[in-house]
C-alpha cells in the first residue's frame, strides 16, 4: 500500500473516481510540474483540504494534526525564523527532548526537513497538517513582531520627514502598504468581520469584531494615522482628497491564498476620519451548504419544506450581522439548478456566486430596489431574491411577484418571526396579499459558542430554571477563558433560529388584522419552536451559556 500512488489510493478508498483521477491527471500535466497532484485535487473539488491531508497522512503512515485544534507552543514556532516558514509553509508545534514537532504538508520532502535541521540545530519529527492550516498558523505566530517593526519603520520615516499629511507619494511607501496588509491579514485570521480604525487626540485604536464583540488588536501613534487612512481609501477606489464627508469602497485582498472581499466605509469625526473595514469572504469559502447553518434537524426540515415550494415570498428576518444574507445564499444555493432562472437585487451584492444574475443596488443612478425589480420582473426569472425589503414599494412589489408565480426570498429588519407578519401589513400591504403570498418566516440571530477546553460546569438556579423553562436544575456552563481561544471563553458562533410556516389559519389570522401575540399563539400550535425554546436547548446541551440566552432573548 505505501507504494501505491496517492491517486490510486484515494480511488482504492472510494473518495474520488476513476474518472476524476484521470481529471487531475490531465489538469496536473497542464501545469507542466509546477502544480503538485494536492493542489490539484483540491482545486477541482473533487475533496476537501482537509480529507486530503488525513489520506495523505494515513497512506505515508504520518501522524495528521487539525491545527484549529491544537496549542503552539510559540516559543518553539519561533525557533524557525519566518522566512524559512514562509519559503518551506512549516510551523513548530512544540519542543519534546531534543527534537522539534513540525507540522508540513510534505512530510516526506527531505529538502525541507534538512534546512529546518541545519538552522533550528535539533532533529526534525514531521506531522502532516492542510497547507492553508499551516500558513494560517504563520500568520499568527510571527504578526505581533512584524506588526511592531513595520510601525517602528513609519514613525522613523516620519520624524525623518515633515509632519505626516496622508499624501500619495507617502502612503504609497513600502512601511505603510505594509501595515494596512497586515492589518487586514491579522482580522481576518482572528476570523474577525470588521475592523475598526478610530482616531483619538493622542493615538489610533484599532479594534476587531470577533464573535460580535470587539477585541482591541493594536494602538498605533497618531502621527501615521493620516497615512494609514489614506492608502486604505486609496485601495478602495474612494477620494483621497474628500476628508468631509462619509464614503464607501470596496477592495479584494489575497491572505493565506485565499481572496477575500473587503468593505470600507469613512467617517469624520473630531480627531480625523473612522474607518470601519467589513471582511466578506469570497470564493470556496463564502457558499456554506444549509446544513451548516447550525440548524437543529427539526428546524431543517421545515426550512427544507419552505424551499420546496414553486412560488410564494419567505422572508429571512433578524437584526443586522445575524447572518441572514448567509442564510438566503445557502438557500439560493439549494434551489438554483441549471433548469431555473435566478435574479438577486441587492445593496451591495456581498458575495459573487457562479450562475446566478445579480444586480447591484445603484441609488445615485436611479437605480432603488424598486426600479431594479421592475425591471428585473421583464428578465422572465423564476427565483428572486431582494437584498432588503427596505420600503412599501419594494415589498408590495415582491409580494405581487410572488402572487403571479414566482419565488421570492428577502430579509426585513424584525425581532422575531411572527412580529414580521405584521410588520408588512403596517408597510402598506394589503392583508389579504400577504396572507396567501407568505410561505414562511425565519427569525434568527447568532449565539457564542463555548470555548470546549476551558467551560466550566455548573447547577443552574431557580431564576436561570425559569429563563430556560425547566423545572428542575440542569448542569450548565459558564465561560472561562484560556490561551485556545484568546482568553475570552468562547470559540466561534452558531445561529439559532424560530421559523413559521404561514398555514391557512395563520393566513386568516393575518387577513382578521391579528396582533403578534395571537400568531405566534398558532404558530406554537402548529410545531414552531421559537428563538427562547432552541437557545434554550443549546445551554442545557453546554454549546452556549445562559448570559447569551438573555443577550439574545431578553425582552421586557
Amino acid at each position: 500500500m505505501s507504494n501505491i500512488r496517492i491517486g490510486d489510493y484515494l480511488v482504492s478508498k472510494g473518495l474520488i473516481t476513476e474518472e476524476q483521477l484521470m481529471k487531475v491527471l490531465e489538469k496536473q500535466k497542464e501545469s507542466q510540474g509546477s502544480k503538485r497532484f494536492g493542489e490539484v485535487i483540491i482545486e477541482l473539488g473533487f475533496i476537501s483540504e482537509s480529507k486530503f491531508a488525513k489520506s495523505l497522512a494515513q497512506k505515508l503512515k504520518v501522524p495528521y494534526v487539525d491545527l484549529a485544534n491544537v496549542e503552539i507552543d510559540y516559543e518553539a514556532a519561533r525557533k524557525i525564523p519566518e522566512s524559512l516558514a514562509d519559503k518551506h509553509t512549516v510551523v513548530a508545534l512544540n519542543v519534546q527532548g531534543k527534537r522539534l514537532i513540525v507540522a508540513t504538508d510534505d512530510p516526506i520532502n527531505f529538502n525541507i526537513l534538512e534546512d529546518i535541521k541545519v538552522t533550528t540545530g535539533m532533529d526534525i519529527i514531521p506531522v502532516l497538517a492542510t497547507k492553508s492550516g499551516i500558513k494560517k498558523a504563520i500568520g499568527k505566530i510571527y504578526q505581533k513582531q512584524k506588526v511592531d517593526s513595520v510601525v517602528e519603520d513609519i514613525v522613523q520615516t516620519n520624524e525623518e520627514e515633515e509632519e505626516d499629511d496622508g499624501s500619495k507619494e507617502r502612503v504609497e511607501s513600502a512601511p505603510i502598504v505594509k501595515l494596512a496588509t497586515t492589518i487586514v491579514e491579522n482580522a481576518f485570521r482572528a476570523d474577525a468581520t470588521d475592523i475598526h480604525i478610530e482616531p483619538f487626540k493622542k493615538y489610533t485604536r484599532i479594534r476587531i469584531r470577533v464573535n460580535g464583540d470587539l477585541v482591541e488588536l493594536m494602538n498605533i501613534s497618531n502621527v501615521i494615522h493620516n497615512s494609514l487612512i489614506t492608502r486604505l481609501k486609496l485601495v478602495a477606489g474612494m477620494n483621497i482628497a474628500e476628508k468631509r464627508i462619509p464614503q464607501d469602497g470596496r477592495f479584494t485582498q489575497v491572505v493565506d491564498g485565499q481572496t477575500i472581499d473587503v468593505r470600507v466605509s469613512s467617517l469624520p469625526t473630531v480627531n480625523g476620519e473612522k474607518m470601519v473595514i467589513r471582511i466578506l469572504a469570497s470564493g470556496q469559502i463564502a457558499l456554506r451548504k444549509i446544513t451548516e447553518l447550525g440548524m437543529t434537524d427539526y428546524n431543517y426540515g421545515m426550512f427544507e419544506k419552505m424551499l420546496r415550494c414553486p412560488h410564494g415570498v419567505i422572508l429571512v428576518t433578524g437584526p443586522t450581522g445575524s447572518g441572514k444574507t448567509t442564510t438566503l445564499y445557502a438557500a439560493l444555493g439549494e434551489i438554483a439548478k441549471p433548469n431555473v432562472n435566478v435574479i438577486t437585487v441587492e445593496d451591495p451584492v456581498e458575495k459573487n456566486i457562479d450562475g446566478i444574475n445579480q444586480v447591484q443596488v445603484n441609488t445615485k443612478a436611479g437605480m432603488t430596489f424598486a426600479a431594479a425589480l421592475r425591471s428585473i420582473l421583464r428578465q422572465d426569472p423564476d427565483i428572486v431574491m431582494i437584498g432588503e425589503m427596505r420600503d412599501a414599494e419594494t415589498a408590495e412589489i415582491g409580494i405581487r411577484a410572488a402572487i403571479t408565480g414566482h419565488l421570492v426570498l428577502s430579509t426585513l429588519h424584525t425581532n422575531d418571526a411572527a412580529s414580521t407578519i405584521t410588520r408588512l401589513v403596517d408597510m402598506g400591504v394589503p392583508a389579504y396579499m400577504v396572507a396567501t403570498s407568505l410561505i414562511g418566516v425565519v427569525a434568527q440571530r447568532l449565539v457564542k459558542v463555548l470555548c470546549p477546553k476551558c467551560k466550566k460546569p455548573r447547577q443552574s438556579t431557580d431564576e436561570e430554571n425559569e429563563l430556560m423553562g425547566v423545572r428542575q436544575s440542569v448542569t450548565i456552563y459558564d465561560s472561562c477563558g484560556c490561551p485556545e481561544c484568546n482568553g475570552t471563553g468562547y470559540k466561534g458562533r452558531t445561529a439559532i433560529h424560530e421559523i413559521i410556516h404561514a398555514t391557512s389559519d395563520i393566513g386568516q389570522l393575518v387577513v382578521d388584522g391579528a396582533n403578534k401575540d395571537m400568531i405566534e399563539q398558532v404558530a406554537r400550535t402548529n410545531g414552531t419552536k421559537l428563538l427562547r425554546d432552541n437557545v434554550a436547548q443549546l445551554v442545557k446541551n453546554g454549546t452556549t451559556t445562559i448570559d447569551e440566552l438573555v443577550r439574545v432573548t431578553y425582552a421586557i
